[in-house]
């Protein structure tokens, strides 16, 4: 379950905060208007705050007056285009339809826009029947104008004052995420579980804790003037060397099943797991409520279980030596967990200066950056661009719903179709059929809580009560559960429309439930229309991840080697890496979603993505195993056993590389040469044939206390590899089948 869900979390989320801040903004805004102008003044100054709350999202207040700033100015610019057309109904038409393209053509900007997107469309919608005047259509756009900025004003305002305030509480979603993501990997310990399941599932977990620190890095390492911005820059980087911590924990599951998996020993690690996870989130709750945290979980009953297990297995002789070393590591590495925890504790009780810590002069690598240039739409005008696809397909389903909405017997709220339509159909296949569901389920709940509410509760202040209610849940939940969203929003509307027009609204709630599932139904048709399936962008993500993992292992070579002084381009690559290992996830999800005719290499994908996980979690281990074993180290051996490690390691990526990159006919050739994009580790061909023959061990590594850890390391790592280069090969002769 989502963190946001629990009542005890969500009181003191962004979420919650958001959906407050919004509803007094809107409805207070409204209201104040309507007690000193007519009725269509303050549903226009209405519109104006509506549509630009939906760009007040957490982010840092820079960005924040932008995005809300261009969402004003464009969303203003539509109502009045929109209503100088109105009176002519061919030209409208016509007008709606480009506005929808154009629209949607935002989306090439990124998610950052999709709230904009939504915005423009929501506006034209509304304003579709605004039959005025021609001087009138620029006072109501005026009057919208001053709605949105009224509210840009009101929201800049009070998220300066708690610019601190969201900052805590991203960064506490952050860490929720990471508890979640550890509660999985306790469950690997659980003989009852699957671990094909098991590994898919944290898989796709890593993609919600990737995308909640990128979140937190984009507001903690912004605006630091105070020592408190200290104090969370300092748990924000706590946070990520713990997630490296939990990154490296891998072991053999299947190993350690096969020789302990009858015994207490593993129902110990996995309560020791589940631990650590509730300890994390006491820490995320503390930070949600300002408070320093402190240490309240116990783990000496299962650390003490653990240690008594594993004498007795030595004791015994039962037990072979490798299936001991390596739950002795397992438990070694739970154990730096739950140091890093108590670090991370401390973290929240002592504010510090933030500059002097921040590892590196310029945080820009880690941030997401707002790049908005008109070249980018140029170039997505062409047919084999899935967001100009995606807008021709709006701009079809905004027409055929217009079409439709003139047939109809009553024409008042067939604005309601289009307003359907825009809200579900989406750029990709899989999140427009789970808007489907979610809007019409949510749509009919949502007339139906409004029926029972007009037939029972007929005092304004009582009303009004719910109409506050349902402006905070329709903002709250929209990343949360988009199904209570719809269910809110609905409310939200014909509650609003009985306040400001008092009438017996029982047929508009009834043409609302026709209008929804016509506007559905015309959605589910066009979502098949042009479609962008996402296999046809597989081989692009594929190549994305094997290029960033070699920057990652080149990275992570240089670093254990000693050549770099410290790890700040290190990270830089395994945020580049993981960033694009969690874009292949998304869009393997996403094609699950899809029909299965245009699903391909689904379990090739799964095992690629689940050995690239692996292989970023042996280059954590080497590194935490390399500080952990600092005394005495032979460095001759080491390096010379790193430098092979990884000389072969990149000649399987590379190999990987050169398998997608190849041509059909040479590829059915048996050739595959280094292409230009991608050359060759050291700017030669290199002949991939297997691995490295065993080296002798010299003496003083063999005294070393790493080197058995090492060595095994190294070969898992190289192990891995090769496993990718064989899915590599099997996807793209999939992909390549007509």
């Amino acid at each position: 379950m989502h963190y946001a869900l629990d009542i005890r979390t969500f009181l003191f989320s962004h979420y919650f905060y958001t959906g407050v801040r919004i509803a007094i903004g809107v409805v207070g805004l409204t209201m104040l208007v309507y007690n000193v102008a007519d009725m269509q003044t303050t549903m226009t100054v209405f519109l104006g705050a509506l549509c630009t709350s939906l760009m007040d999202l957490p982010s840092p207040l820079r960005h924040k007056f932008n995005e809300m700033l261009a969402g004003v100015l464009l969303c203003t610019l539509v109502m009045l285009v929109i209503s100088l057309c109105a009176p002519v109904p061919w030209l409208v038409s016509a007008m709606m339809v480009l506005v929808s393209f154009f629209a949607s053509m935002m989306v090439v900007y990124g998610k950052k826009t999709m709230p904009l997107q939504f915005a423009a469309l929501m506006v034209m919608t509304l304003s579709m029947e605004n039959q005025v005047p021609f001087a009138a259509a620029f006072l109501h756009s005026g009057l919208f104008l001053c709605g949105g900025l009224g509210y840009l004003a009101y929201s800049m305002v009070v998220s300066w004052f708690l610019r601190r305030r969201i900052k805590q509480q991203v960064l506490a979603e952050a860490l929720f995420e990471l508890a979640r993501y550890l509660r999985i990997k306790a469950d690997f310990y659980d003989v009852r579980r699957d671990l094909a399941a098991q590994f898919n599932q944290l898989v796709r977990q890593q993609i919600v804790v990737a995308d909640k620190q990128q979140a937190s890095r984009d507001l903690i390492l912004r605006d630091l003037h105070t020592k408190q911005d200290g104090l969370l820059v300092q748990v924000h980087l706590s946070m990520l060397e713990l997630y490296e911590q939990v990154l490296s924990t891998h072991a053999d599951y299947a190993y350690l099943r096969n020789h302990f998996g009858d015994g207490d020993v593993m129902i110990f690690l996995r309560d020791l797991a589940n631990k650590t996870a509730e300890d994390i989130e006491s820490i995320a709750y503390a930070i949600t409520r300002k408070k320093a945290s402190t240490p309240t979980v116990n783990y000496k009953a299962e650390l003490r279980a653990i240690q008594f297990e594993m004498h007795q297995m030595q004791q015994s002789g039962k037990v072979p030596d490798e299936a001991l070393t390596i739950l002795r590591v397992t438990y070694n590495k739970i154990g730096d967990i739950i140091e890093l925890i108590g670090q991370l504790h401390l973290a929240t009780q002592n504010p510090v200066d933030p500059l002097p810590i921040l590892p590196g002069s310029d945080m820009t690598p880690f941030l997401t950056q707002q790049k908005f240039k008109f070249n980018m739409l140029l170039v997505n005008l062409r047919w084999q661009s899935p967001i100009f696809r995606f807008a021709i397909r709006v701009a079809l389903a905004v027409t055929t719903g217009l079409w439709i909405a003139s047939l109809l017997p009553y024409m008042a709220h067939g604005y309601w179709i289009v307003l359907t339509i825009v809200i579900i159909l989406k750029p990709n296949f899989s999140a427009t059929k789970q808007r489907m569901a979610d809007r019409l389920i949510g749509t009919v709940i949502g007339c139906l809580i409004t029926a029972l509410i007009l037939r029972f509760v007929h005092n304004p202040m009582g009303l009004m009560a719910v109409l506050f209610a349902a402006s905070v849940a329709a903002p709250a939940f929209t990343y949360v559960k988009y199904r209570y969203t719809a269910i809110a929003a609905s409310v939200q509307i014909l509650l609003l429309l009985n306040l400001l027009l008092p009438a017996d609204h029982q047929g508009v709630i009834s043409e609302r439930l026709i209008d929804t599932i016509i506007g559905v139904v015309i959605a589910t048709i066009f979502s098949y229309v042009l479609p962008a399936w996402e296999y046809r962008d597989l081989p692009k993500l594929l190549h994305n991840v094997l290029k960033s993992s070699q920057r990652y292992l080149n990275a992570s070579r240089d670093m254990l080697e000693g050549r770099v002084k410290d790890d700040f381009f290190y990270r830089v690559c395994r945020k580049g890496f993981m960033d694009n290992l969690s874009a292949l996830v998304s869009a393997l999800v996403r094609m699950m979603d899809e029909p299965v005719t245009k699903q391909r290499a689904v379990r090739e994908l799964n095992r690629f993505i689940v050995q690239n996980y692996l292989v970023a979690a042996h280059i954590a281990a080497l590194r935490l195993m390399m500080r952990r074993h600092v005394e005495n180290i032979p460095e001759g051996p080491v390096i010379g056993l790193i430098e092979s490690t990884y000389r072969e390691a990149s000649q399987h990526l590379d190999e990987a590389q050169r398998i997608l990159a190849a041509r059909p006919k040479k590829r059915a050739a048996g050739t595959a040469a280094a292409t230009p994009e991608q050359p060759a580790i050291g700017g030669e061909a290199t002949e991939l044939v297997g691995p490295l023959p065993p080296q002798p061990v010299p003496p003083e590594a063999s005294a070393w206390s790493g080197w058995a850890n090492l060595q095994r390391r190294t070969s898992l790592l190289n192990q891995d590899l090769r496993e990718i280069v064989a899915q590599t090969t099997t996807i793209d002769k999939i992909l390549r089948q007509k």
